[in-house]
């Protein structure tokens, strides 16, 4: 009797822990994972702190660590304050990793510090938290051209190319015609347009609907009277602006129709490196 009655307990408890379970697979506050089990976030920090321990990451940030406690002790003993010293190591902390940020990128082409491209994808890396999907350096595949940024988000699809120009010499709108200084970039704009409308034809075809891919330039060097200025059916950016650029479309996309375009545009657009 008491063999039978630990039995039918242990049976009520496996179907109490079953029931638990299935009703927590169904919460709508338990994120889950790809198999159905919940993520830990335990899991998440420590592949965090596998990334940082790597011996390249470690390396920069032991040269860091060791530039910042010099340069506060140094600028405390001048000043005689220790606390102007910790300050003074806090910022210089906070400029290196800027820029070390700004250095990286995901194109190797691109991490040379002159290049705009990296410039306009350390920009779109902070647009990735508000569900805006990107692709870099993306050839065509019937043409020579490239796009340097493809992005698709709630506000649209787009196509950036990035160009550093010559800061000493103007830049002026006359006549629906772009000019730096003297010399014509109706051609370049032609170009970006080009290739913004084969992304758009082949992503078409490839999810069998229409969509519009919006073309751009994104300009760094000459000071421009403008933000964003539409010219021959193309946007003209200054080149830190192209966060409130993007912000700026019209369209409204849902995560489905983001996640299919962004699908698309990986198997149509081919990486150029």
């Amino acid at each position: 009797m008491e063999s039978a009655t630990s039995t039918q307990q242990s049976t009520d408890q496996s179907a109490d822990k079953g029931s638990r379970s299935s009703r927590s697979s169904t919460s709508p506050f338990i994120a889950h994972s790809g198999n159905g089990r919940s993520k830990d976030p335990k899991d998440a920090a420590r592949s965090t702190y596998r990334a940082l321990l790597r011996p390249g990451v470690a390396r920069r940030w032991l040269i860091r660590g060791f530039s910042c406690a010099a340069a506060g002790t140094l600028i405390g003993l001048v000043v005689s304050d220790w606390r102007i010293g910790a300050t003074a190591a806090v910022a210089v902390l906070v400029a290196m990793a800027v820029h070390s940020s700004r250095r990286q990128s995901e194109v190797p082409q691109w991490r040379k510090p002159s290049a705009a491209q990296r410039r306009t994808e350390a920009q779109l890396k902070m647009m990735q938290r508000f569900g805006y999907r990107t692709l870099h350096a993306r050839g065509i595949q019937d043409g020579n051209g490239q796009i340097d940024h493809f992005i698709v988000g709630r506000r649209g699809a787009f196509a950036i190319d990035s160009e550093s120009w010559d800061k000493r010499l103007p830049l002026r709108n006359k006549l629906e015609k772009l000019y730096h200084g003297r010399f014509s970039k109706n051609e370049r704009i032609d170009e970006a347009l080009a290739e913004a409308r084969n992304a758009e034809r082949l992503i078409s075809k490839e999810l069998g609907r229409e969509i519009k891919v919006r073309a751009s330039l994104a300009i760094y060097g000459p000071t421009m009277p403008w933000d964003s200025h539409r010219l021959r059916g193309v946007d003209i950016i200054t080149g830190t602006k192209v966060r409130k650029w993007l912000r700026s479309g019209k369209d409204r996309l849902s995560e489905r129709e983001i996640d299919e375009i962004y699908t698309a545009a990986q198997r149509v657009l081919p990486p150029r490196y």
